[in-house]
């Protein structure tokens, strides 16, 4: 993409991680434009971030991604462990339940990092948008309009920047926002992607193996011939070089170096947990890892990321396209920061051996209860909920919810709908009931989330106003 002609834009997102490609596909469905700048001359290549957890899923089928994150990823194999050469048993690594009309997704979904973003970049281009590489932000000032971007490749002035530009932010430590947290773990981590000879391991577990050295483990990458290689360092630090990778696979598994026929990327890290002290500076926000960086033992970064973005996007487009006055911003901050902090919590205590990856690890319990956009109850269900899915007649819930727009849902009332004064809402009956929901109104969030929640519309239009939502009288 030629960045030369472009001038202005209504959002700059710096980084082409899960969390930029999202926000930018979400942007793009809602008519906002949005330019995605990259320091890099292409995707990140890595497995890194593999597991997609259940409400994660929701979100990505929702921008239209489902179909392709099913043909290309799998479920995550059963854990085998290993001792002197010997299987010495199978155990689950996570929680694993049946899919229910309210939870459709039972399990975490594994997929390495670079096919997720493979996926969301082909989306982002079936939009109508695209990424500019190689093309790294060496400056930014903002004022009360807008922000002024400098760029390898010229400058760029946008309403709003959203750095999602990783721990390493370039964004963040322009604006001089800190990061406070902790090393998880003293020791560092090898990690690799690598393809093993067929005739010497099996691609039907995740095998792991504990040497004095530390732990190593080999999970098969779903859709791919690769393994995801995991190695901690007690002493010394990882040699990521293709010979190295092939030493400590040899030195602490039955396998031989020649077994690994191929090095195809490897990295290493010191797990940490940090937040970043603010989200926001001014019209600058930071999401993704440039907000949260996790200990990956709980599968939370890339997850957490991804809903940042889902989180944001809807946002901005509510304020750039259908008038929401520039305050509903604040609320990213004020919803998504306190659940990035759980989340950082959740992993390190994962990475400790003090937790379990269980309910808590598949998101599909987080919400805004507490949060600023949050108002009534009705049924079962409290605003800032997650809203379930279930049957609509010939469609899914989640069909009907499906979109850049607001859902006004009545479940087994005949309260009177209200009719929505633009397109941005819609209003759905559910007859019968149905007992995720029990009885009331439910306005449904583009996230996903419970808004409001009430009896009858008493209130609604009230609420709606701040959103740059509204009502027909009469």
């Amino acid at each position: 993409m030629e960045l030369n002609s472009v001038k202005e834009t209504g959002v700059l997102i710096v980084g082409t991680g899960p969390c930029g490609l999202a926000l930018a596909c979400d942007l793009a469905r809602r008519g906002v434009r949005a330019l995605v700048v990259e320091r890099e001359p292409g995707l990140f290549p890595g497995s890194r971030g593999k597991g997609i957890q259940p409400r994660t899923r929701e979100v990505l089928d929702d921008l239209g991604v489902g179909d392709a994150v099913r043909a290309h990823g799998g479920p995550a194999p059963v854990g085998m462990a290993w001792q002197n050469g010997e299987r010495m048993g199978e155990h689950r690594m996570f929680r694993v339940a049946e899919p229910t009309d309210s939870e459709p997704y039972g399990e975490p979904w594994l997929m390495p990092q670079w096919r997720t973003q493979e996926i969301l970049l082909a989306r982002l281009r079936e939009l109508g948008g695209d990424v500019a590489f190689s093309t790294p932000l060496t400056g930014l000032a903002q004022d009360a309009d807008g922000v002024t971007a400098r760029l390898s490749t010229g400058t760029v002035r946008a309403s709003y920047l959203v750095a999602a530009d990783g721990g390493r932010s370039t964004v963040r430590r322009e604006l001089g926002i800190a990061m406070t947290g902790e090393t998880v773990d003293p020791a560092p981590v090898l990690v690799a992607d690598v393809r093993i000879a067929p005739h010497a391991l099996d691609r039907l577990n995740w095998h792991m193996m504990d040497t004095d050295a530390g732990y190593i483990a080999l999970c098969p990458l779903p859709g791919t011939e690769d393994f995801q290689l995991v190695a901690q360092y007690k002493e010394g630090a990882p040699d990521t070089s293709a010979d190295g990778v092939r030493a400590v696979v040899a030195a602490r598994t039955h396998l031989e170096a020649a077994d690994v026929t191929e090095v195809r990327w490897s990295s290493d890290f010191r797990p940490r947990a940090a937040l970043a002290d603010r989200f926001c500076e001014g019209r600058v926000f930071l999401a993704g890892d440039a907000a949260h960086v996790h200990s990956p033992a709980g599968g939370q970064g890339l997850n957490t990321s991804v809903q940042d973005a889902y989180n944001l996007g809807w946002k901005l487009g509510q304020v750039l396209r259908h008038g929401a006055p520039a305050a509903l911003l604040d609320t990213y901050e004020q919803e998504r920061r306190p659940v990035a902090a759980d989340m950082l919590g959740l992993s390190t205590r994962i990475h400790r051996g003090q937790q379990e990856r269980g309910a808590a690890a598949q998101q599909l319990g987080l919400g805004y209860r507490e949060g600023p956009l949050s108002a009534g109850r009705a049924g079962a269900l409290e605003a800032g909920d997650r809203a379930p899915d279930g049957p609509a007649g010939d469609r899914r819930l989640f069909d009907v919810f499906r979109g850049p727009h607001f859902t006004l849902l009545a479940v087994g009332t005949d309260a009177e709908l209200p009719r929505p004064a633009g397109p941005a809402l819609r209003t759905h009956r559910l007859d019968g009931g149905y007992e995720p929901y029990g009885a009331g109104l439910f306005l449904v969030r583009p996230d996903g989330y419970i808004g409001w929640a009430g009896r009858d519309a008493s209130g609604l239009a009230a609420y709606l106003a701040p959103l740059g939502l509204g009502v027909e009288e009469g």
